[in-house]
């Protein structure tokens, strides 16, 4: 074709080439016809048909279309939906669930009137059950991603034995509402601006609730303020703006769970981390000689060691400072003694500069206690890299059923040189 029109062009008229030309362009612009009908451009306001075939870390089921990847929220696995786009990026799209046309056999009903709209809860509308299945499947996608480590040492999820009214812990927010004028008391909503005015919480235990009320019939005098609730851990002094786990009810397995891997690692002398009130060292002080813990919180070491006296624990010490700064000095308190470090810090991670004290110091193993799945697996990267420690396994605790959080419990033990 191109050898023809080019010999024609020395023959015929002008408007003879420009035909014969956009004759041989024509294959092409049909490719793009298609191509353009294959792939609408999306905007704002488009309404899909999708196929939820992935849930990401965090809650947002994943379709795709095409290459585009399109994260929509209060889905399962399997779904079909309509969806309609609320934003659009270069390499992703957002958008609300409109309905479901083909509901999962996972799917319930919630329970909290409130879901979708406060942003506390991601999960309520997901069978329990699965709700375990996804978090075991998300944590083994992030190490297997972030940290290059195999799904087999992600042990299945230990369940929580009451998925509903466990959080002993809740912090009410106040925010003027200008529109209606009135202040709105509850917790910020998914879209992570506006304070969704609530009256009850079904993750809280019920005396929380009652003390909701209270709040409720005494507002703040202003929007802007926050009021945390809290039920005292029984037999522990705990500041009010202090640390502690929100879930008494899976807390017991928790402790059993580091208690029994730092029995296994034998070691003699444990230092922790981020100890907050003291709760796993004082817990776990009977299976060592000796034990330090170090916390930045001014008051929480205060309770730290008025829980010690209470306890007549009698080997160990309590120390205030950031942790980071002291693990240095402390782990080479007992050179070539088998010691544990046990690290529990803000979900944000272990700063990468104490990580490599802890690689220097080589401790014989670390049992990291985490919130934050993706920032575990980064760290252990870290600690694990050329050879360092050996990841032995991770016990993930399903502390915070209906939500996209769990906490995971890593083993490690040094593998390198002596």
């Amino acid at each position: 074709m191109r050898r023809l029109t080019c010999f024609l062009r020395k023959l015929a008229p002008p408007h003879v080439v420009s035909y014969l030309a956009a004759l041989s362009f024509r294959p092409a612009l049909r490719d793009a016809r298609r191509m353009a009908n294959e792939t609408p451009a999306l905007v704002a306001g488009t309404q899909l048909k999708v196929v939820i075939h992935d849930i990401a870390f965090g809650g947002e089921g994943v379709a795709r279309l095409n290459d585009l990847v399109i994260f929509v929220p209060f889905v399962c696995l399997g779904e079909e939906v309509e969806v309609e786009v609320t934003e659009v990026r270069r390499k992703f799209a957002r958008a609300r669930l409109v309905r479901v046309l083909t509901p999962s056999p996972d799917r319930v009903t919630p329970r909290c009137q409130y879901f979708g709209q406060c942003g506390g809860c991601q999960y309520q509308h997901v069978g329990y059950d699965a709700q375990l299945r996804l978090k075991h499947k998300q944590i083994a996608d992030l190490f297997q991603r972030i940290g290059g480590f195999g799904q087999a040492t992600i042990d299945p999820v230990v369940p929580c034995p009451e998925p509903f009214g466990y959080r002993n812990r809740i912090m009410v927010r106040s925010q003027w509402n200008k529109r209606q004028q009135r202040l709105e008391l509850g917790f910020l909503g998914f879209d992570n601006e506006f304070v969704v005015d609530i009256t009850e919480c079904a993750l809280a235990e019920p005396v929380l609730n009652e003390r909701l009320k209270e709040v409720r019939a005494n507002p703040p005098p202003r929007g802007g303020l926050k009021v945390t609730l809290r039920v005292p851990p029984e037999g522990w002094v705990v500041p009010n703006d202090s640390f502690f786990q929100n879930n008494f009810f899976l807390l017991p397995k928790l402790v059993e769970t580091v208690r029994e891997r730092l029995r296994e690692a034998g070691s003699r002398h444990l230092i922790d981390a981020y100890c907050g009130v003291g709760f796993f060292a004082l817990e776990l002080a009977d299976l060592v000689e000796s034990f330090v813990g170090v916390e930045y919180d001014a008051a929480a070491i205060t309770a730290a060691k008025e829980n010690m006296r209470r306890r007549q624990v009698r080997n160990g010490q309590f120390v205030r400072g950031p942790a980071e700064d002291y693990l240095g000095g402390l782990l080479q308190r007992h050179p070539g003694t088998p010691t544990t470090l046990i690290i529990d810090p803000p979900r944000t991670g272990v700063p990468p500069a104490a990580l490599q004290r802890i690689r220097a110091a080589r401790p014989a193993q670390v049992i990291y206690v985490s919130c934050h799945p993706a920032t575990l697996a980064r760290d252990l990267q870290i600690l694990c890299a050329e050879g360092g420690y050996r990841l032995v396994k991770v016990t993930p605790h399903d502390m915070f059923p209906q939500t996209q959080h769990v906490e995971c419990v890593a083993d490690l033990r040094w593998h390198g040189p002596a």
